[in-house]
């Protein structure tokens, strides 16, 4: 761990890595309690794997067609909003294939990443990368974008922020009040895949949704109202995140799990916790 704290003043990846973790822990703390209070995981989840076909296109356009521009989060972006809009009208307007609808996106989207990233050259390591993430890969470019997606992801969850709340709890009287919610519905939505594009830098697809939603799991433990939800899941998020890239560093191991092993233990010691503590109140 020493070790670390000594490469971070000399090596710019592991303070890019940082900062990254930082940056993403704010909309997951967000976003992800919107979607633990509306009982919407799955959703995130669908969005997550069919990411892997955004990324797998983009990085065969990128090497096939010497596309150098095209990074292959832009595929994820692109991916993941279709994902959002299909999903949300199915919601909307396809009520009984929802979660079959969902279930076809997860299963092609994932297929076709694997089918272009076979077929891009050298690209062979990029599928566990992109499973299982790579925040120690972050560059100075990479960061930029990341801080753009978390300014639009972050400001317009302030702005909506009564709408947003509205809508988690009553979206029927909600609507009685005049608020669009299908539209407010859709562009949640698409605030989910954003987040979702960012912590899959971090954790990668597989692990995506159980940061998005277990920080949120443990602070609803301790917490009462909404705002202490999503600031005590941001700070939660942050702790997690840059632990597990502290801890792995000295033995070498994947970032990405290492964060998610701290995060299951802290949720599982949380809800030990809360669980004892319900039995002592009750005797």
């Amino acid at each position: 761990m020493a070790q670390f704290f000594i490469d971070l003043k000399v090596h710019s990846f592991l303070q890019y890595a940082l900062w990254t973790a930082i940056l993403v822990s704010i909309p997951c703390g967000i976003v992800g309690s919107y979607i633990v209070t509306r009982r919407i995981s799955y959703i995130a989840g669908g969005i997550a794997h069919t990411i892997l076909g955004g990324l797998g296109i983009a990085r065969y356009l990128e090497k096939v067609y010497h596309l150098e521009w095209l990074h292959p989060i832009y595929g994820a972006i692109i991916a993941a909003i279709v994902a959002a809009f299909v999903i949300g009208w199915a919601r909307l307007k396809a009520r009984e294939r929802e979660d079959t609808l969902i279930s076809a996106i997860w299963a092609i989207g994932m297929a076709i990443g694997v089918l272009f990233i076979a077929c891009t050259p050298g690209s062979s390591e990029d599928l566990m990368s992109y499973l299982f993430g790579s925040i120690l890969m972050v560059s100075s470019s990479d960061l930029i974008l990341i801080a753009i997606l978390d300014v639009v992801i972050i400001v317009t969850s302030v702005v909506l922020y009564h709408q947003l709340f509205a809508i988690s709890f009553d979206e029927e009287f909600t609507q009685v009040r005049g608020v669009n919610v299908e539209r407010l519905h859709l562009l949640f939505i698409c605030l989910t895949a954003l987040t979702v594009v960012l912590l899959v830098t971090v954790v990668g697809i597989v692990m995506a949704i159980a940061l998005l939603t277990l920080p949120v799991a443990i602070s609803g433990i301790f917490t009462r109202r909404m705002w202490q939800l999503m600031a005590l899941s941001a700070l939660l998020t942050t702790v997690f995140t840059t632990g597990g890239i502290i801890l792995s560093y000295g033995p070498d191991l994947p970032a990405g799990a290492v964060t998610i092993v701290i995060t299951g233990i802290a949720y599982f010691a949380a809800l030990g916790w809360s669980t004892w503590r319900g039995h002592t109140v009750h005797r």
